[in-house]
């Protein structure tokens, strides 16, 4: 009998270590992101690769905070919409990416949470899919809005390209181009003035809250896509169903596919068109076979109220535009 007591709070102190250990998880995986978004951040602002002093890093500063910023409210989003529906879910798992020459460093590839237990219906499995990418849109909205409030003078480019406006800037350069989305140009318009220095989509990425931005669009746009378990296939599923969600789905899946063949012809032919991309072609593939078309079945669906309705709309309007068909356009 005596042994009992000892035996529980045994059991209990080693549940409380669990869980500082998987806490202490979370936090280190930020730290490591915020590192490896610092660095990227000071690669995009300065247009060179290290080693960088502090006043460097310094610069990239700004890209770091702000791209932790939009996926820290899009990974919370998800996490209060479950908690708020009681289910069990884990604190966000920040993805770092370290610096690779010839790769896009964006310094990380996101973030996620793991639900561990069961969505009990479409309303919770709707409310837990949608917030995460409106979150995270608003997020986006605040950083691109700042950007471009306070965009600096046409020094700060000539700091980075003293022969900006040079006849022969880039020649023989390969030159990344960031495509456009109805978003970020419906805000390029609004909020700059005549006259003033706009950098082109081939230098947004010398500016971290605009680059930021822009890259949260991207990937609020690519969890959008109504397919399977991607946040845009849980908003879909939720609101019309199985057969309808399959079929959205599958044209989906079509769309992505042609854009990415367009895309990976345009490369290799070097057709010129600056249309698709061939990456959609990539990420349709991932799409197939690990996150799969179809949305696994939740056990209890109900009809969602008119609320809820509109704001899976807006949810999809967001995909709109978010999305850029050609989001990369490399040029030799």
């Amino acid at each position: 009998m005596e042994q009992y007591p000892y035996q529980q709070t045994y059991s209990t102190h080693s549940l409380r270590k669990k869980k500082k250990n998987r806490v202490a998880i979370h936090i280190i995986l930020f730290l490591i992101t915020f590192v490896t978004t610092l660095i990227a951040g000071t690669e995009w602002t300065t247009g060179t690769m290290g080693p960088y002093s502090l006043e460097a890093l310094r610069r990239g500063l700004p890209y770091a905070l702000s791209i932790l910023f939009i996926l820290t409210f899009h990974e919370f989003g998800h996490y209060f919409a479950a908690m708020y529906h009681k289910v069990k879910a884990t604190l966000p798992y920040y993805i770092p990416f370290p610096p690779i020459p010839g790769f896009f460093n964006f310094g990380t590839m996101g973030a996620v949470i793991r639900t561990k237990s069961p969505v009990p219906d479409n309303i919770a499995m709707f409310d837990i899919g949608v917030a995460g990418p409106v979150s995270g849109f608003v997020a986006c909205l605040i950083v691109l809005i700042y950007g471009f409030s306070n965009l600096p003078g046409v020094e700060y480019i000539l700091q980075i390209h003293p022969d900006y406006f040079s006849p022969t800037y880039g020649e023989g350069a390969v030159t990344l181009e960031f495509g456009n989305t109805l978003l970020f140009s419906f805000l390029r318009e609004l909020l700059t003035k005549p006259g003033q220095f706009v950098p082109p989509m081939t230098e947004v990425y010398h500016y971290p809250y605009l680059m930021t931005g822009w890259f949260g669009l991207f990937i609020t746009a690519m969890n959008m896509i109504p397919v399977g378990q991607l946040d845009g296939g849980h908003v879909v599923y939720s609101m019309f169903g199985a057969k309808t969600h399959e079929a959205i789905a599958s044209v989906s899946m079509l769309i992505l596919v042609f854009l990415g063949f367009i895309g990976l012809l345009d490369s290799t032919l070097e057709l010129n068109l600056h249309f698709g991309w061939g990456g959609w072609l990539f990420w349709a593939f991932i799409l197939y076979f690990i996150i799969k078309v179809k949305h696994p079945p939740v056990r209890n669906f109900y009809p969602l109220d008119k609320k809820r309705m509109a704001l899976g709309y807006f949810a999809l309007f967001i995909l709109i535009i978010s999305f850029s068909p050609t989001p990369f356009i490399i040029t030799f």
